[in-house]
């Protein structure tokens, strides 16, 4: 992953030291949504994602303290650095609300930034990521970038050629850990994964209809060299979000076939 001996000892909070491989529950959604369903009660939601396995919870600065329960299993924190809001006249447009310092000085293990590829403010966004990831390096705190293909040339978020393309500028501006979309299948999706040369997690997006589409959608991307997920409203807006991450941390960690999976949340 890296050669710098701090982000070496963060990312270990981040991944599994023998999978290589993570269960990330964004829930930074109260800056674009609003007060959602699932992040109302953050101390309790965090609680039960924990215990079902999650690896890391990420969010923004204000909610930290919130999130911190100070009891229970220990996970990692990440800190976003990006926000937009959906009442913008371009919520593509992401801009930075807070500092690698700041995330340090709350606790992070790490920190993330939001990147729309194609969008009409990329060069700012791009900018921004460039200088991000030289503080981070100097800092040895890992870097997450949410690398999304989103504009007006940009016709299917999912397209491979897409897809990769974002995963790649993230690589080449010096991250850690790329998020994007999930291109539909396992195919295409290798495509993503070879050319990204760091670590992929796949987006949950809009919370997906059944379980079983959603594990299979995890199960094959690790299939193809994935990393592992970054979902926020499939689990936090889960029936039971302990259950479904304990399901997906099952499949990713511990390569549990989809079909057994399932079992848990019964």
């Amino acid at each position: 992953m890296t050669t710098n001996i701090g982000k070496r000892i963060r990312l270990e909070r981040i991944f599994n030291r023998k999978t290589g491989r993570t269960v990330i529950a964004p829930m930074d959604h109260g800056v674009s949504s609003g007060p959602i369903k699932g992040i109302i009660n953050m101390d309790k939601t965090i609680e039960e994602i924990s215990q079902g396995g999650a690896n890391a919870v990420l969010m923004h600065k204000g909610i930290v303290e919130q999130g911190h329960r100070g009891y229970g299993k220990d996970i990692g924190l990440i800190v976003h650095l990006s926000a937009s809001t959906s009442l913008s006249p371009d919520p593509n447009n992401k801009v930075t609300v807070t500092t690698v310092e700041k995330a340090i000085q709350l606790g992070a293990d790490a920190v993330s930034v939001h990147v729309n590829i194609g969008s009409e403010n990329e060069p700012e966004m791009l900018m921004e990521l460039g200088e991000i990831s030289e503080t981070c390096s100097y800092w040895g705190i890992p870097l997450l970038a949410m690398m999304y293909p989103r504009g007006q040339k940009v016709e299917n978020e999912h397209d491979v050629e897409m897809v990769k393309h974002a995963a790649r500028v993230g690589s080449e501006l010096g991250v850690d850990i790329v998020k994007t979309n999930y291109t539909g299948d396992p195919d295409s999706f290798r495509e993503v994964v070879e050319g990204a040369l760091v670590p992929v997690v796949i987006a949950g997006g809009p919370k997906i209809d059944t379980d079983r589409e959603l594990l299979e959608m995890v199960r094959d991307s690790l299939e193809v060299g994935g990393a592992g997920v970054a979902f926020g409203r499939n689990l936090f807006q889960a029936q039971e979000p302990g259950k479904i991450t304990k399901a997906i941390s099952e499949v990713v960690h511990n390569d549990m076939d989809v079909e057994e999976a399932l079992k848990i949340l019964k």
